[in-house]
């Protein structure tokens, strides 16, 4: 449960960035070119040092929700794969032909008697 609630913040938080990143003012002038004629006219000219600090900010959250997630993501309790315990119980697929569930450890069926392969005789000239 506090796995998927720090997923739910990394969502959030990735979603704030690309907000305050698309605010940013860019070589070219971005989307804060708009608001900066307002900030001249006011006098303020912190929102450079806001939207610097936002974005350092949640670019460490980020890092810490990804490494608290990376700590508590759940784990499985048994050895058997999901995709091999799901083939062995429908009976969907054939567990001969997936690869590496068990197809070596069946023995080949023999009728008594070794077959070896047909050998083609070699062609004769024509005279």
């Amino acid at each position: 449960m506090i796995y998927i609630l720090f997923v739910i913040f990394i969502v959030i938080a990735s979603l704030l960035m690309i907000g305050i990143v698309l605010i940013q003012e860019s070589k070219g002038g971005g989307l804060a070119s708009n608001f900066s004629s307002s900030n001249a006219i006011m006098g303020v000219r912190k929102t450079t040092d806001f939207v610097e600090k936002a974005t350092w900010g949640l670019a460490a959250s980020l890092v810490v929700f990804s490494i608290i997630c990376a700590h508590l993501a759940p784990v499985s309790s048994t050895e058997t794969s999901v995709m091999e315990k799901a083939a062995t119980e429908t009976q969907t697929t054939n567990p001969n032909t997936t690869p590496g569930f068990g197809a070596s450890q069946q023995a080949p069926a023999t009728n008594g008697a070794a077959q070896a392969p047909a050998q083609q005789a070699p062609a004769q000239p024509a005279n």
